[in-house]
């Protein structure tokens, strides 16, 4: 075969691949372009229906509807309420804008709406919209309280519930199951652990409470105590993370400085400690998780002698490092401020329940052990 014929026939089969490439090349230009305009589309509608479920759902409109937001009622369900009355669009989006916008403190009441309200207006309206009616008693529930004590306290006040009656009931697994599901943000499977004494322990947040019924059931309690909770503790979330802690490790961890300490700075303080320690795998050694543990075994102690540190419990930061499986008590906010915000030093012990009424922090076991000698035992 002739040259020529060789580059005829060789620059036929480059013009074929050349063709080949091209039309590749426009069937992939044309699929990608339908994506792409698939995407825009779906984004653009997606957009819209979002824009337009923010808005009122009627500007122009002067209807008058009343919708009563009972006791311990949800985020959720406050949203599906609204939604059914027609005061807005979607009960999903009202609700993950209320969480966008950290907003909380929805009080229980008789409210008018219309669907010409913002979103903004309507939550304005729930955080201080008029009470049904004055509340007909109080309960104050102190800082360091166990959920067994909790129990107690409604018992003497609540005259249709026992104190029994309130423990069985925050240790029913399908209605603990349900909790998680209604408060996300706080609760989470990591309370189910089978080591844990009471899955509720240390998150229902002290503070006094106002109760409109004469006789709440302990659903309607622990519902008012939980977005209580959920309203002090979500402001610290992003604090929480920074440190690497989960809500329920963060939790925990205010439920031991609340027992450790007194004032906002010494909580800081012996937070700071316990970061140090987490970090270098020393253990917390921390006196009120073994109280805690002997008194759940019915062998509460005053106070820990060595004898007392022996006990197998996972709870037990004298035996066991790290963060203990869950809260001892329920706390105060600078006890939660304390995890959130401690104050950063090369301290590894602290010294309490000195003569001094002082906190004494050291950076080394024998400057610890000489204070002790200096505060204690003298």
């Amino acid at each position: 075969m002739s040259t020529s014929k060789k580059d005829d026939k060789y620059n036929e089969k480059l013009r074929e691949k050349y063709k080949e490439a091209r039309t590749v090349r426009k069937i992939v230009i044309i699929v990608l372009s339908m994506i792409i305009i698939a995407m825009i589309a779906t984004g653009v509608s997606g957009y819209f229906y979002i824009k337009n479920a923010l808005q009122p759902v009627d500007p122009n409109s002067d209807e008058v509807t009343n919708v009563e937001i009972p006791l311990g009622s949800s985020v959720t369900t406050i949203a599906e309420s609204l939604e059914e009355n027609g005061i807005i669009h979607n009960s999903d989006v009202f609700r993950y804008y209320v969480k966008f916008k950290n907003e909380s403190g929805f009080q229980a009441g008789s409210y008018d709406f219309t669907p010409a309200m913002t979103l903004d207006e309507i939550i304005e309206s729930l955080k201080t919209g008029k009470i049904l009616e004055e509340a007909i008693f109080t309960v104050t529930i102190p800082e360091g309280k166990t959920i067994e004590q909790i129990a107690n306290i409604y018992a003497n006040h609540v005259s249709s519930i026992t104190e029994e009656e309130f423990l069985e009931k925050v240790n029913d697994r399908a209605y603990i199951d349900s909790l998680i599901d209604l408060y996300p943000t706080i609760l989470s499977d990591e309370i189910l652990n089978e080591d844990i004494i009471t899955p509720l322990e240390g998150y229902l947040f002290a503070a006094t409470y106002d109760f409109y019924k004469e006789d709440p059931t302990v659903e309607e309690i622990v519902n008012t105590m939980l977005m209580k909770t959920e309203e002090v503790v979500v402001q610290y979330t992003e604090q929480f993370e920074a440190y690497g802690y989960s809500m329920h490790e963060a939790i925990t961890l205010a439920s031991l400085v609340e027992n450790e300490a007194r004032t906002l700075e010494d909580r800081q303080m012996i937070q700071g400690v316990f970061n140090n320690r987490l970090e270098t795998g020393m253990p917390l050694q921390t006196d009120p998780t073994v109280l805690y543990a002997h008194g759940w075994l019915g062998e509460p102690v005053d106070r820990v002698y060595f004898k007392d540190l022996e006990i197998d419990s996972p709870y037990n930061t004298y035996k066991y490092a790290g963060i203990p499986i869950g809260p001892i008590s329920n706390f105060g906010q600078n006890s939660l401020q304390a995890v959130a915000e401690p104050i950063e030093s090369n301290y590894f012990y602290f010294l309490a329940a000195t003569a001094d009424g002082k906190i004494h922090y050291s950076e080394t076991l024998a400057e610890h052990e000489r204070k002790i000698d200096q505060y204690i035992q003298n």
